[in-house]
C-alpha cells in the first residue's frame, strides 16, 4: 500500500499544530488598509481574524481611515493638501476627521461582533502636534507621543481586540489626526510585537509592478518573498521615483497608470515603515496581498505565505543537530530524496551521524540542514544540504555552505567536497570546481554508486 500521500497530508496537519502551539498567546497587529475595508474580500479577512484569535493569538487592529476622512471633507466642501505624505486640513476640520476615523473602526468592530467576537475602540494613543517644520504648518496632523501600554495588556488579558482609530489626543484632551500606518507600527514596537501585518490590496512585489533588483529570490508565482532591511534599501533605490520609467509598463500594471502608480506608491511606503518597524525592535513584518483571500492565515499558520516578510540578517539561527531533531530533519529531507536530489536516510543512520549536521532553526522549527563528514586530516564532505521551502529565498543554502566550511578550515581540512546529481550548477557558483570520483577518499569512493552517477566538485581551502 503506497501511503504517501496520506503522509504528506498528516505532515501538513502537523504543521498547522506546531504553528499554533508556537504562536499561542503571541501578540500580532494588523493594519487594514481602508481599501480592504471597501473590498468585497474584506468579510473573509474579519472571518480569518477570528480564526487567528480562536487558535489563541492576541490581535490588535489599525484600520485606515484615508477615504472615509476624504469622503467626510468632501462633503463639507473643506480642502487638504499633502506634505511629504501627511494631510494638511484648518483646524474646523478636526471633528469631521475624528468622526470618519471613528465610523472606520466601528465598521470593524461590528463585522468582528458578527464572528463573536469582543472588540474595544479606546483613546489609548497621547499624542502632540507635528507643529511647523521647515516652514511648513502641519496644523491638525499629529505624531504619537505615547501609549497606554498597561490598558493595552489588560484588554489583551480579556480576550478582547482592541482597535485603534487614526487619533491621538494630547495632554489636554486635543485631538490630531495621525498616520494610521504609522500608529500600527509604534504599536508592535511598544508591546514587542512578534508579528507585524500590513493587510493592503495588490500589495504584490513582483517584476509586473516594481523592478527587482540582481540575485533577488522570487517565489514560483515571480514575487520577492522575503528581504532583510539591507535588501529592503537596495529596493527601495531601484525603485525610486526618478526610476518609475524602467518599471514594466504594460496595460492596468503600467506605473503610467495612476491607479497602480499610487498604490505603488503605498507599497513602497509600507516597505521603508517595515524597515523601521524591524530596526525598532519588531521581529518581523509582513505586506501582505489583500486582495487574496486567506493571505493572514496562510501567512502565519504555513510555510507558504502569501506576501513579502521584511527581516533583520540574524534572522534565525544556526546550531549543532541533536538526537530531538532527527525525526523534524527527516521529514525537511523527504521531499528532496522523493526528487532524487539527496539519498534516503533512515533514522539508524542518522542517529550514528547527527553529531556531524548543523540545522537553521526558526520560531523554534527545523527549516534546514546540512552535515560536514570529515574522512581524514586532508578531505571532508558536505552532504545532505536541504532547505525548507519557506527559507529558499533568504539565502540560507549558501550560509550554511560557508558555516561548514569555516568549520573545516578550523580542523585543517585541505578540502571540501559535494556530490550531486542536480545541483552542480548552484555549487559551482559558490566556487566549487569539477573533479574526478578517483580523488575521493577510499572509503568514500567504496559507497560511491556508477548506477546514479553523482558528480564530484571539490573546492580547495589550502593551496
Amino acid at each position: 500500500m503506497n501511503n504517501s500521500p496520506i503522509l504528506e497530508k498528516a505532515e501538513r496537519i502537523r504543521d498547522v499544530i506546531r504553528y499554533i502551539k508556537r504562536f499561542k498567546n503571541a501578540t500580532v497587529v494588523i493594519y487594514l488598509d481602508d481599501d480592504i475595508i471597501d473590498s468585497p474580500l474584506f468579510v473573509s479577512h474579519i472571518r480569518d481574524i477570528a480564526l487567528i484569535h480562536q487558535a489563541g493569538l492576541q490581535v490588535i487592529l489599525v484600520p485606515g481611515a484615508r477615504r472615509k476622512i476624504d469622503e467626510y471633507l468632501s462633503k463639507n466642501e473643506i480642502s487638504w493638501t499633502y506634505k511629504n505624505g501627511i494631510r494638511i486640513t484648518p483646524s474646523e476640520a478636526m471633528p469631521l476627521i475624528k468622526n470618519a476615523a471613528f465610523d472606520a473602526a466601528n465598521v470593524v468592530m461590528t463585522s468582528l461582533a458578527g464572528e463573536n467576537l469582543t472588540a474595544v475602540i479606546g483613546n489609548w494613543v497621547r499624542a502632540r502636534g507635528k507643529g511647523v517644520l521647515s516652514g511648513v504648518d502641519f496644523a491638525t496632523a499629529g505624531e504619537i507621543d505615547k501609549l497606554d501600554d498597561n490598558t493595552i495588556k489588560t484588554i489583551l488579558d480579556n480576550g478582547f481586540i482592541p482597535i485603534f482609530p487614526c487619533i491621538g489626543w494630547s495632554l489636554n484632551g486635543k485631538p490630531y489626526n495621525i498616520s494610521s500606518a504609522e500608529l500600527a507600527s509604534q504599536i508592535a514596537t511598544h508591546l514587542h510585537a512578534d508579528k507585524l501585518f500590513f493587510l493592503l490590496p495588490d500589495a504584490e512585489l513582483s517584476e509586473k509592478f516594481f523592478v527587482i533588483p540582481k540575485d533577488f529570490g522570487l517565489s514560483p508565482e515571480g514575487c520577492v518573498p522575503a528581504m532583510n532591511i539591507e535588501e529592503v534599501d537596495e529596493f527601495l533605490k531601484e525603485n525610486s521615483s526618478d526610476k518609475e520609467d524602467k518599471l514594466a509598463a504594460t496595460d492596468k500594471n503600467s506605473p503610467n497608470n495612476p491607479a497602480a502608480s499610487s498604490n505603488n506608491k503605498k507599497i513602497l511606503s509600507m516597505l521603508q515603515l517595515a524597515k523601521k518597524s524591524v530596526v525598532s525592535g519588531v521581529t518581523r513584518v509582513h505586506i501582505l496581498n489583500g486582495s487574496i483571500e486567506g493571505a493572514l492565515p496562510c501567512e502565519i499558520f504555513s510555510d507558504f505565505g502569501s506576501g513579502t516578510m521584511v527581516y533583520k540578517s540574524n534572522y534565525g539561527k544556526f546550531r549543532a543537530m541533536r538526537r530531538e531533531d532527527i525525526s523534524a530533519v527527516l521529514s525537511l529531507m523527504r521531499p528532496f530524496v522523493k526528487k532524487e536530489i539527496l539519498l534516503p536516510r533512515t533514522e539508524t543512520q542518522m542517529e550514528s551521524e547527527y553529531n556531524d549536521f548543523i540545522v537553521y532553526e526558526l520560531d523554534g522549527a527545523v527549516r534546514a540542514c546540512a552535515a560536514l563528514h570529515i574522512y581524514d586530516r586532508s578531505q571532508a564532505e558536505i552532504a545532505a544540504l536541504a532547505v525548507d521551502e519557506s527559507c529558499a529565498h533568504i539565502g540560507i543554502g549558501p550560509k550554511m555552505i560557508e558555516y561548514l566550511i569555516e568549520k573545516a578550515k578550523t580542523v585543517a581540512i585541505e578540502s571540501v567536497f559535494i556530490l550531486t546529481t542536480q545541483t552542480a550548477d548552484w555549487f559551482e557558483k559558490q566556487g566549487f570546481i569539477s573533479d574526478k570520483i578517483e580523488t575521493l577518499p577510499e572509503k568514500r569512493r567504496e559507497k560511491w554508486n556508477p548506477q546514479r552517477g553523482s558528480k564530484l566538485f571539490r573546492l580547495r581551502l589550502k593551496n
